[in-house]
């Protein structure tokens, strides 16, 4: 193949009680991207549609996975990336982890699969790192994965592929407004409470578990946050409605995707997800700011081709 046309997926990161180790795939919204091999060394940035974003590589996060990734390479032609940029940035959906995972997804096909997975997450967290200022992989491991993934430890990087139970469904409400990541994480304590870290890890060990076991009981009493959420939610507005309404309307749990605004449910089946969509529509009809709402179910392939040649 000399050029590849992609599908990157949006992504939940954080997972309610899973802060910067936690996320999943989604699978009715992402980024497309076009990356072909070109004589010429080195990575160009040639179109970005959808945002206004920056050509120039190294400030693109595209750019610089791409980079990090061909640094690590002997090859002596270069490629070419297009953008058709369909997840805003600053949504709290994994923006910029689409691109950095899917130009690094793209480039490793072309390549003719030289690296793993995991060595394709470490190269998109540098992305990661330029959009937040923190290599974090919450999003991109999912993104690369497909489905559920757990991030182990970053010292050594070891990510883990969680069973996806099949009637899994999301619903993520996207208020009109942008929480950038690098502002929301300034906003963090750095100390814990003993007590409500003995919580957290009490649920991220029940959230593990009910996606192995497909308990879907134990996924919704898992979906909890005790550390982060109390205090990101401030900058969400009328996210404590949301959740109310969204667990009322038979959600198994909601919470904030990434470092929002985006607000997401967790349901069994189909049917739930749809009546959480009403119950969220139902908030933000008497809040008076514009949002997009997307269903999905969990994408368990992760990026996807649309086309080659």
């Amino acid at each position: 193949m000399n050029e590849i046309k992609i599908f990157a997926p949006a992504t939940i990161a954080n997972v309610s009680c899973g802060f910067d180790v936690l996320g999943l795939a989604l699978d009715t919204v992402g980024d497309e991207m076009v990356i072909r091999k070109v004589a010429k060394p080195g990575v160009t940035i040639t179109k970005i549609i959808g945002q206004n974003l920056p050509l120039e590589t190294h400030k693109n996060v595209a750019g610089v996975a791409a980079l990090a990734l061909l640094a690590e390479t002997e090859s002596d032609f270069g490629f070419e990336i297009e953008i058709d940029k369909r997840i805003k940035p600053g949504s709290g959906i994994g923006s910029s982890a689409a691109s950095s995972a899917g130009t690094v997804w793209a480039i490793n096909e072309l390549l003719g699969k030289p690296f793993s997975v995991s060595d394709l997450v470490r190269f998109a967290m540098e992305g990661e790192r330029l959009a937040t200022g923190v290599a974090h992989a919450d999003n991109v491991a999912p993104a690369l994965f497909g489905g559920f993934t757990l991030v182990r430890s970053y010292e050594p990087l070891d990510v883990i592929s969680i069973n996806t139970p099949n009637e899994l469904y999301a619903t993520v409400i996207h208020p009109q407004i942008e929480v950038k990541t690098s502002d929301a994480r300034e906003i963090l304590k750095t100390t814990v409470p003993l007590k409500d870290a003995i919580k957290q890890w009490g649920n991220v060990g029940g959230l593990i578990s009910g996606l192995y076991t497909e308990d879907y009981e134990l996924i919704g009493r898992s979906l909890e946050d005790y550390i982060i959420e109390p205090i990101r939610s401030i900058l969400i507005p009328a996210f404590d409605a949301v959740k109310l309404q969204s667990i009322k309307a038979g959600a198994l749990g909601c919470g904030i995707s990434g470092s929002g605004p985006s607000i997401f449910a967790l349901s069994k089946g189909k049917e739930n997800a749809l009546k959480v969509v009403d119950a969220m529509k139902s908030v933000y009809k008497k809040v008076g700011i514009d949002y997009d709402i997307h269903i999905s179910k969990i994408n368990k392939q992760g990026i996807k081709i649309l086309e080659s040649n």
